[in-house]
């Protein structure tokens, strides 16, 4: 029970480490790192018993490849602009450590039912942040449009961090739709997730990130579709007339992608249109510098491609990796979303066909990290601890409990029930049984 409460603690502070912000006074350390070394260390003096139960991650070699590209990025910005070494060293360590979670909870130690809970536990830190945007939004209102009026939870103190909020609802959200549409018997779970769907929902409005609104649609359309065409249908026929009741803000939002010029043409509205110039000035600085710009340097060096949005971020992790880190670092980042999409294929079809709770599970990881890959297309919180830590929790976790799923299921085979055959030998022939009990399904005394 107090391994469980440990290991709930980093889930429940990293995501809100902003509202509990302890200074250590040690330069490059911070709460959440002490955590971690108290876990780790825990796990290790736990014995045999916290050890993974297959040798090598799903995402071991993914993530080794990404650290060694990103540890290559570290000193390209050293050789060819260095500044602050403590800073970059930060950097490097931050972006570095989060994902590390992943190999903490794969090999969490924990039973089916503790693993479920942590599972679970996951997805209440992320309903309660998402009812802190809900918060923000109603003190806020959801009357017209207003950029500086946009929720952003636990994850910023104004509404700059707004669309890194509506990433985090926007990817657990799957996890609740999957749950909502395959828990059939579980009427207790189904109606939880329903009401956890709609604090998402609501959480991503009040954020008014449209990237996190086509998440949203898209993850809910997908899901649909494979659980019943039928029924997708009817529902999307359903939603467009429901488009009107959606508040005010939210339609507007959407509405300001494409405005028109003072000769009536189509164009797009600044912030959509800043993205692509900052993109092609990425490109270009990419072109100067083929193994990249290094690490970190991104801002420093976007004002020599776009002057007017100098010291800006990439606004998608795509770009940002290709001009930092060059191919390699791209390449690195894609096939590791490409090992988290097999994973999540691999636990679907490890499913049987009556565990609904391991399909939920399996199916709404996938679009999680669909909505993963996403969410990084138009922003980059992809290093962003408190946006992703409990994403990489989720992927150990759900290793863990698919392998313990299988072990299950391999003991079952192994030592699967008597045929009704040996069984009746058995009642027959009472010393037949006594001499091999194991075999005709009976036992002596």
């Amino acid at each position: 029970m107090m391994m469980k409460l440990l290991l709930a603690l980093p889930l429940l502070y990293i995501p809100n480490m902003l509202h509990l912000s302890v200074e250590t006074g040690v330069p490059g350390l911070n709460l959440a790192n002490i955590i971690f070394m108290v876990v780790v260390a825990a796990l290790l003096l736990g014995g045999p018993r916290y050890r993974p139960l297959e040798r090598r991650g799903r995402l071991t070699v993914a993530l080794l490849m990404l650290f060694a590209v990103l540890c290559m990025g570290f000193l390209v910005a050293q050789a060819t602009m260095p500044r602050d070494l403590m800073e970059d060293v930060t950097y490097l360590k931050n972006l570095v450590f989060y994902p590390l979670v992943y190999f903490v909870y794969r090999r969490c130690g924990q039973d089916l039912k503790g693993t479920r809970q942590l599972i679970i536990f996951v997805m209440i830190v992320a309903a309660v942040a998402g009812l802190e945007a809900i918060k923000e939004g109603l003190d806020y209102g959801f009357g017209g449009y207003n950029e500086s009026r946009r929720a952003s939870g636990p994850f910023g103190v104004d509404y700059t961090t707004a669309n890194r909020a509506g990433v985090f609802y926007a990817m657990f959200l799957p996890m609740f739709i999957a749950m909502a549409l395959f828990f059939r018997k579980q009427k207790f779970w189904r109606l939880a997730a329903i009401g956890g769907c709609l604090i998402m929902a609501v959480a991503i409005m009040a954020t008014y990130s449209r990237q996190s609104y086509l998440i949203g649609l898209v993850v809910f359309a997908l899901l649909l579709v494979r659980r019943n065409v039928l029924l997708a249908v009817v529902i999307a026929l359903v939603m467009v007339p429901a488009i009107s009741l959606l508040p005010e803000g939210v339609t507007e939002r959407v509405a300001e992608t494409e405005q028109q010029d003072a000769v009536g043409a189509e164009q797009l509205d600044t912030s959509t249109a800043s993205r692509f110039e900052i993109w092609d000035g990425a490109l270009r600085m990419w072109g100067d510098n083929p193994a990249g710009v290094g690490l970190n340097r991104f801002k420093q060096h976007i004002g020599r491609y776009v002057p007017r949005y100098a010291g800006y971020d990439a606004h998608s992790i795509y770009f940002l990796m290709l001009a930092e880190c060059g191919p390699l670092g791209l390449l690195a980042l894609l096939y590791l979303l490409w090992r988290l999409l097999r994973m999540g294929m691999a636990f679907t079809r490890s499913v049987p066909g009556s565990d609904a709770e391991g399909k939920a599970l399996s199916l709404g990881f996938i679009l999680v990290v669909v909505a993963v890959a996403l969410g990084n297309v138009y922003g980059s919180p992809f290093y962003e601890g408190a946006v992703m830590a409990n994403f990489w929790a989720l992927c150990g976790l759900m290793e863990h409990y698919f392998g313990l799923k299988r072990q299950g299921a391999g003991a079952a085979r192994a030592t699967g029930p008597a045929t009704p055959s040996m069984a009746r030998i058995g009642e027959r022939f009472p010393l037949a049984a006594r001499i091999a009990p194991g075999r005709y399904g009976r036992g002596g005394s």
